[in-house]
C-alpha cells in the first residue's frame, strides 16, 4: 500500500482500519523510508441510539491522533477488542441468516477470507458469498443481503456513538464523522455527537467532490437548514452549521473492482489539511505532553513504550539522560508541531525534567525517525 503512494506522490496518510490501530506501527515504518507522514487513527464501529428504536442506526467515528498515538491507548485497545469480539458473533450471526435464506455459507470459508487473527466483518461475508457463486459481485452482496436492516445484516457489541467521540477526545485524538450522506437521519446524530464533543465530519466523497445536492436522503436535511435561514448546497452547510471540520479521504478498503476509489485519486483542498492541523495540533501537543510526562516522572521501559509505540524513535543506548530527553520530545514533535510550538514552556520544563531522569531502556530497541 505504502508504495502506490508513493507513486501517486502521496504525502500525508491517515491510517484509519475498522476497530483496530495494529497495522500503524508497520506503516509508519515503510512510510519512513519514502517521506511520507503518516497519521495513526482508527474507524470505530458505533451504534446511535436514540429513544425511538426504529431510528437506530450503525455509525462510524474517525479518530485522528498524534505520531505517539493515544494517551491511554488500554482504554482505547480495551474497547476495539470488544468491538472485534463482537465481530466474531455478528459474523457467525450473519451466515447464519444466509444459510435460512437458501444461501448454505460456510463459516470456514469466511474466517479463511478474513485471515489469521482478524476479526471478520461485513466484507469478508460478501468476498464468500462471491467466491460461492451466490452474488455476482460485492456490490450485488451488500445490495441484496448485508445492508444495514438488510435481510442477513447483523449488530454486534458496537459501543454508543457518543461514547466513542468521548473517549476519543479524553484519549487526545479528533473525532470525525465518517460518511454522512450513508446515515438515514443524519441531522439528529450530528447534532448530538457534536455536543459530546465530534471535531468534523467527512463532506467529500471518496472521488473528491463534496457530497451531492441532489441526494434524496438529503431531504431532510435541506428542510432542517431552510428553517434556519440557510441555503443548502451539500453536507458542507451542514457542517457549517455545527462548526465541524470539513474532511475526506479515499475510504479505501482494498476490495478491487468498480465503486472503490484508489489510493492517492482524492484530490482535497490544501484547506482542508491546514484547518485539521489548525485545530489538531494543540490537542496533540496537550497529548503528547501528558504522555512524555509520564515517562519523566517514571523513565521505565513500559512509559518508553507509550511514546515509542507509533514513532520511530531509536536506539538510546549509549546516550547521557540529557540528550536522550532531548530526543524523546524534539521527535515525538518532529511530525506536525510548529517550531513555536516545540519550543513552548511546557515542553523545556519535561526536558528539564528528563535530563535528570535515569535512563533505563533495558535492552529495548526502538528505531530511529529520520525527519
Amino acid at each position: 500500500m505504502i508504495s502506490i503512494l508513493c507513486s501517486e506522490q502521496v504525502k500525508v496518510l491517515a491510517l484509519t482500519d475498522h476497530d483496530t490501530m495494529s497495522g500503524i506501527t508497520e506503516a509508519v515504518e515503510a512510510a519512513r523510508r519514502f517521506g511520507i507522514k503518516i497519521i495513526p487513527g482508527v474507524e470505530i464501529s458505533t451504534i446511535f441510539s436514540p429513544r425511538n428504536p426504529e431510528m437506530e442506526e450503525p455509525v462510524h467515528i474517525l479518530a485522528y491522533y498524534s505520531s505517539c498515538g493515544p494517551t491511554r491507548y488500554e482504554e482505547l485497545d480495551k474497547l476495539l477488542a470488544n468491538i472485534r469480539e463482537g465481530r466474531y458473533v455478528r459474523a457467525k450471526d450473519m451466515v447464519l441468516k444466509l444459510n435460512k435464506l437458501k444461501l448454505p455459507l460456510k463459516w470456514e470459508h469466511v474466517t479463511k477470507i478474513a485471515g489469521k487473527g482478524v476479526a471478520p466483518g461485513r466484507l469478508h461475508v460478501a468476498r464468500a458469498m462471491v467466491e460461492a457463486g451466490y452474488v455476482e459481485n460485492l456490490k450485488q452482496a451488500f445490495a441484496r443481503y448485508l445492508y444495514d436492516g438488510g435481510p442477513a445484516y447483523s449488530t454486534g457489541s458496537e459501543p454508543l456513538a457518543e461514547e466513542a467521540v468521548q473517549l476519543i477526545c479524553e484519549t487526545g485524538g479528533l473525532a470525525v464523522l465518517a460518511h454522512p450522506w450513508a446515515l438515514k437521519n443524519p441531522i439528529p446524530i450530528i447534532r448530538r455527537l457534536k455536543d459530546a464533543g465530534l471535531h468534523g465530519m467527512e463532506v467529500y466523497r471518496s472521488d473528491g467532490r463534496l457530497a451531492d445536492k441532489d441526494d434524496p436522503r438529503l431531504l431532510l436535511v435541506k428542510s432542517f437548514l431552510r428553517l434556519l435561514g440557510l441555503h443548502f448546497t451539500a453536507y458542507s452547510d451542514l457542517a457549517d452549521t455545527y462548526n465541524l471540520l470539513k474532511l475526506g479521504g479515499s475510504d479505501y478498503h482494498g476490495r478491487g473492482g468498480h465503486g472503490e476509489s484508489e489510493l492517492g485519486s482524492v484530490n482535497l483542498p490544501v484547506v482542508v489539511l491546514h484547518d485539521f492541523l489548525k485545530v489538531a495540533r494543540p490537542i496533540w501537543c496537550s497529548a503528547i505532553k501528558d504522555i512524555l510526562e509520564g515517562y519523566a516522572k517514571e523513565p521505565s521501559d513500559s512509559n518508553l513504550a507509550k511514546i515509542a509505540r507509533f514513532t520511530r524513535m531509536g536506539s538510546f543506548k549509549g546516550s547521557t539522560p540529557s540528550s536522550c530527553g532531548k530526543d524523546l520530545i524534539d521527535r515525538c514533535l518532529a511530525s506536525w508541531l510548529t517550531a513555536e510550538e516545540q519550543q513552548n514552556d511546557e515542553f523545556e520544563a519535561i526536558r528539564l525534567k528528563l535530563s535528570h531522569a535515569t535512563i533505563n531502556l533495558g535492552g529495548v530497541q526502538v528505531p530511529i525517525e529520520t525527519k
